[in-house]
């Protein structure tokens, strides 16, 4: 860590939603390939479990994603959302192409190995996108990855430890950026609200407030309100 460049850091977050918001409106194929995920568990009923499809690429699509990084001593934040996925991930594709790719750049997120990275590389795949050079990482050693990830850092290799954004924000005393919604209520907000502004203020104020954890896992001046610009 100590090598990287604050500068050289592009700090995302995303939000995902069920692309069918109810168990109901699935196919029949799409119920029968819904239930079997969960055949292992006969005590788990699938249309129950459907309140977590959000989380599954093969049945939610994203519908914002969150970006700030650091430039002229300001943390500079930007929001790509909207209802038509191919055109927002081409437009995060063609971001990363532009202006961070280079072998001195890397991505940023909270549990982004285990989620946000993984589920922007499926998504673009099945949108019929190319990956850009920041995610495609099949094939490459651990330490060439150009991948960041605040939730392992906290971990120091313990792997069952699972801690939150927001925990780890309570712990360095950063406000917390759930103060109005949370994740688990971003597909309410998506298909009953359609309330496109609240979701995007959720996702940046999570940009932020990852961008201060990472500043105090590394030991750097945590950012103050007046050096944050808000597109």
């Amino acid at each position: 860590m100590s090598s990287i460049k604050p500068e050289n850091i592009l700090f995302l977050d995303i939000e995902t939603a069920p692309i069918h918001y109810q168990y109901s409106s699935l196919s029949p194929a799409e119920k029968d390939l819904w239930d079997k995920k969960w055949v292992y568990n006969r005590e788990l009923d699938p249309a129950q479990q459907y309140a977590k499809a959000g989380v599954y690429a093969e049945f939610a699509k994203v519908i914002c994603i969150g970006l700030g990084y650091l430039s002229e001593g300001k943390f500079r934040t930007r929001c790509i959302a909207g209802d038509d996925e191919k055109a927002l991930l081409k437009e995060f594709s063609e971001l990363l192409s532009s202006h961070f790719n280079t072998s001195s750049h890397y991505l940023c997120a909270h549990n982004g190995k285990e989620f946000d990275y993984p589920f922007l590389c499926r998504r673009m795949l099945v949108n019929g996108l190319a990956l850009p050079k920041l995610l495609q990482i099949q094939g490459m050693k651990p330490w060439e990855v150009k991948h960041l990830d605040t939730m392992e850092l906290w971990r120091f290799g313990d792997i069952k430890n699972f801690t939150s954004l927001n925990l780890l924000a309570h712990v360095f005393g950063i406000p917390s950026p759930k103060d109005d919604i949370d994740g688990s209520q971003i597909g309410r907000v998506y298909h009953e609200e359609k309330n496109m502004e609240r979701i995007k203020s959720y996702c940046i104020k999570d940009v932020v407030t990852l961008a201060k954890i990472y500043q105090s896992l590394k030991g750097l001046p945590v950012l103050k309100d007046q050096d944050i610009v808000y597109a």
